[in-house]
């Protein structure tokens, strides 16, 4: 039987570990150790034909995909206490292609300041007395991929439809698309411009060398359109988790969409949403996948997901406590969530027998890698 289709396997077949920073091998090595002997694991029995399995451990990267759907689970249950009995808007603001050089030299910089504009551009259209005149919420959500894996840097953001007031009601949004596409498109254009130009000043984007490129790029900018997408589309809390949860702990690609992986490349799947959302099929060579794939390895420290206003770490209880007082509904009940489940505390249905139950045995020591995997 041939090796899976997955994107470790494409690791394991095609990278060049000496090639990369040390963030990057380090995320590299956890994906490919992801579920192997060399995390170490548990070996389970079945009680009734004594079949042996053994189950390794994950390594639990926000960038492996393995990894993401139990991550996924875990924070969106985390959320549901966080939520109120309105209308959620899905708003999501891309940078345009012209920063992706940028984006690469200085990630860190630019990511950071994506998140503080579409804030500032939020908040000043909740606090306008013309609009809502109160404080919003938002949780964000930071991608930077395409469907075929190219550099596509955009935040998904998750807004309650309405505004905490200064004396504590709440201002209901009225429309479905809770403020308008290209007013949203202006400002958030002019805080961005304005925000790297601050960066430039204070020299946080010293890589970028060439002689005026800064003040020639910014200034383009602020002639192209930048593009916002809004729309209602929650009401129900059940969903508005669901939906959360989706664009919370997304990789750059997913297990399903590789179809296969030879010694030359790789075929996968994907949605070309230019032409009416159609599933295609691309083919990419291995080493390409593999630079694409790097692409999306956020810097070590960014917070790819981050609340804002009424919903801020810092003063959340309080403020949703205000908010539902004002809308008159019952406190919801605090989820019981524990993360410190192991393996060990379950068990699951024997494949071999289909009879007996998959039970904890013994424990496997972790097996490290001795040399580096092959690539070409």
């Amino acid at each position: 039987m041939g090796e899976a289709a997955t994107v470790q396997s494409i690791l394991n077949r095609f990278l060049d570990p000496t090639a990369l920073d040390a963030h990057r091998r380090k995320v590299c090595r956890h994906l490919q150790a992801c579920r192997t002997a060399a995390l170490g694991g548990l070996s389970w029995q079945c009680d009734r034909c004594a079949d042996e399995q053994p189950r390794y451990h994950a390594c639990r990267d926000r960038h492996c995909p393995q990894c993401q759907g139990r991550a996924t689970r875990q924070w969106s249950e985390r959320q549901r206490g966080h939520l109120l009995p309105v209308t959620y808007y899905h708003v999501v603001f891309t940078l345009p292609h012209t920063l992706n050089g940028w984006v690469a030299l200085h990630p860190d910089v630019i990511y950071r300041r994506l998140f503080d504009s579409v804030w500032a551009t939020l908040k000043a259209f909740g606090q306008d007395p013309k609009r809502l005149g109160g404080e919003l919420g938002m949780t964000a959500a930071l991608h930077t991929w395409g469907q075929n894996l190219s550099r596509h840097v955009h935040l998904h953001c998750l807004v309650p439809g309405g505004a905490l007031g200064t004396e504590g009601t709440w201002r209901p949004a009225k429309s479905n698309y809770l403020f308008p596409v290209r007013a949203l498109s202006r400002h958030f254009r002019g805080r961005m411009v304005g925000s790297l130009r601050e960066a430039a000043k204070a020299g946080e984007l010293h890589r970028v060398t060439r002689a005026g490129e800064v003040e020639a790029l910014l200034d383009a900018l602020m002639h192209e359109t930048w593009v916002v997408y809004t729309k209602a589309c929650l009401s129900h809390a059940a969903t508005v988790v669901d939906y959360l949860g989706r664009y919370s702990h997304r990789t750059a690609i997913t297990d399903a969409r590789v179809l296969g992986v030879d010694e030359e490349g790789v075929t996968l799947r994907y949605k070309d949403y230019r032409d009416g959302d159609k599933q295609k099929v691309m083919r990419l060579d291995g080493p390409e996948f593999v630079r694409r794939f790097l692409m999306h390895i956020v810097p070590k420290g960014l917070m790819r997901i981050r609340h804002y206003g009424f919903l801020a770490n810092r003063s959340r209880e309080t403020k949703l406590e205000t908010i539902r007082q004002a809308l008159a509904v019952p406190t919801n009940e605090p989820v019981a969530h524990d993360d410190r489940h192991t393996a060990a505390e379950l068990s699951y249905r024997c494949a071999r027998c289909r009879q007996g139950t998959m039970r904890v045995v013994g424990e496997i020591e972790p097996r490290p890698m001795t040399a580096p995997p092959p690539f070409r």
